[in-house]
């Protein structure tokens, strides 16, 4: 099969990713080398409160990696992510060639904190709002 391009979000432990960081990506990487994978980016997303437990966490951090992978080894991949004890969830997606070096250098050049904290400043506006009644 053809090589492509793969987008992978991964849902670690983020009380191991906080202990020891570069053994917890590289228990990742080792997954997707393992499988003939070449890692084309890779970074810390976000750490977050999850929306409800998975697996008894209520606490996640997020890693982003681009990679090359042969289509038939997703499965053997996606297999040995659930196998993982640090690996919560993960979801794989092929990238369009297209899109591939827009979307590697707008992961890695954004981050996910400050970009939230600036759209919230955006969405202020300098509209009069309503008086409330005990004003």
């Amino acid at each position: 099969m053809p090589v492509h391009t793969y987008e992978g979000m991964f849902l670690l432990d983020s009380a191991k990713a906080a202990a020891a960081w570069d053994d917890t990506v590289k228990q990742v990487h080792d997954i997707l080398a393992k499988h003939d994978s070449e890692i084309v980016a890779s970074r810390q997303w976000d750490e977050r409160r999850l929306a409800y437990p998975v697996n008894g966490h209520k606490k996640g951090t997020y890693l982003l990696t681009y990679f090359k992978a042969d289509g038939s080894k997703l499965k053997e991949i996606v297999s040995d992510c659930h196998l993982s004890d640090v690996i919560l969830r993960e979801l794989i997606l092929k990238v369009h060639p297209k899109l591939e070096e827009n979307l590697v250098n707008q992961a890695m050049a954004s981050n996910p904190n400050v970009d939230a904290e600036n759209a919230r400043d955006d969405d202020l506006d300098d509209r009069p709002r309503r008086r409330r009644r005990d004003d």
